[in-house]
């Protein structure tokens, strides 16, 4: 930490192992990688190397994928399938827990997970040649599962809105959760797949301070804008609900009274939550963010994350890894349990229609 000037009253900017804070950006360098033993590393700053690339800017870099859908056996996820269109998410959100995926690509989970993304130009053709296998027995897909399909990239590609038209000619339901406005382009094909039960969507809303935000989810829009997706897109028959996750203690736990009220006001009529817990790579990333923005309550978050992970800060745990254990986590879930009823969250039963499936040409089953 240092002051940029000589006022002794000025508040700490946050600096890097490398230099100045990197702005717009939440992981403030890459970790290790775990998969590669051999890893080139910039000891010093002064270093001009070809390999040592400081630039952040965003690289989109076009992939041709084998495949799109994917079965998942996590069984506290609420979701069967899913697909992404995307590897690797410009949002920036310090706690993402998609990050640690991106090693398998052979990049770090920090920095290289906001910046390079991976862009699946042939999701749509991968998505109608799975539809069309007669093994495909029709159940919700989720869209997106790993990272979120309304990232900046999805305003120059398009490919979450290709692969919503496929759904949309097959009737195959969709799960949908963004935290990106972007998803009001997309408003009358979602209005259309609405009017036949195939869509469900979860707006994420993480904190409504803005000096929060801009930090913890540098990249993606307001609390503002996103109750205005969930007002525009419920007034248009689509039906709405909101996710509070995740819910980290000594930062924003504390407005989820707030979020939820809003989101009901706004059209939202179901939620969901779930507690921050580190896992992987994230828990350097986080740790190393927290201590960076906020000094004077890092050492107090930190160990209330540990207190609801039996010490740790994270749980592997099916049915217990996102929601914690002990007091906190207990607080949290009373309080999600109390302000579901209050407002009206989750009090109606609804599921996505799935007896509508036809692949093209297919005709009608006879009964």
């Amino acid at each position: 930490m240092k002051n940029t000037n000589d006022n002794p009253n000025q508040k700490p900017v946050p600096v890097n192992e490398m230099g100045q804070y990197k702005k717009g950006r939440g992981a403030q360098f890459n970790p290790k990688n775990r998969f590669l033993k051999n890893e080139k590393v910039r000891d010093q700053i002064e270093s001009i190397d070809d390999w040592s690339e400081t630039n952040t800017a965003t690289t989109y870099i076009e992939d041709i994928a084998k495949g799109i859908v994917n079965k998942v056996d996590s069984p506290d996820v609420g979701m069967w399938y899913s697909m992404n269109p995307y590897q690797g998410c410009e949002h920036g959100c310090i706690y993402c827990y998609a990050r640690n995926s991106f090693e398998y690509w052979g990049w770090s989970a920090g920095t290289d997970f906001e910046t390079k993304i991976i862009v699946k130009k042939n999701a749509p053709e991968l998505l109608r040649k799975f539809l069309m296998n007669p093994k495909w027995e029709c159940v919700p897909i989720a869209l997106s599962g790993n990272t979120d399909c309304y990232q900046p990239a999805e305003k120059k590609f398009r490919i979450t809105r290709q692969l919503l038209e496929v759904c949309n000619e097959f009737n195959q339901p969709v799960g949908m959760i963004t935290k990106n406005a972007g998803m009001l382009r997309d408003k009358d094909l979602l209005q259309e797949m609405a009017k036949k039960k195939l869509i469900s969507i979860l707006v994420s809303i993480t904190s409504f301070n803005e000096d929060l935000r801009r930090v913890m989810e540098p990249r993606t829009t307001t609390a503002l804008q996103r109750l205005r997706i969930i007002k525009e897109l419920s007034d248009s028959g689509v039906r709405m609900g909101v996710m509070l996750g995740p819910m980290i203690p000594g930062l924003n736990e504390h407005e989820m009274q707030r979020i939820m009220q809003s989101a009901g006001e706004h059209g939202a009529t179901f939620s969901a939550y779930t507690f921050i817990r580190l896992n992987g790579a994230i828990k350097l990333i986080f740790h190393d963010w927290l201590y960076k923005n906020f000094p004077d309550r890092a050492d107090k978050v930190w160990h209330l994350i540990e207190h609801a992970h039996d010490g740790k800060v994270n749980d592997s745990r099916f049915g217990v890894r996102m929601r914690g254990e002990g007091p906190i986590a207990e607080l949290v879930r009373q309080q999600f349990k109390k302000y579901n009823k209050i407002y009206g969250l989750n009090a109606e039963r609804w599921e996505l229609d799935c007896t509508q499936f036809r692949r093209p040409g297919e005709q009608g089953k006879l009964f």
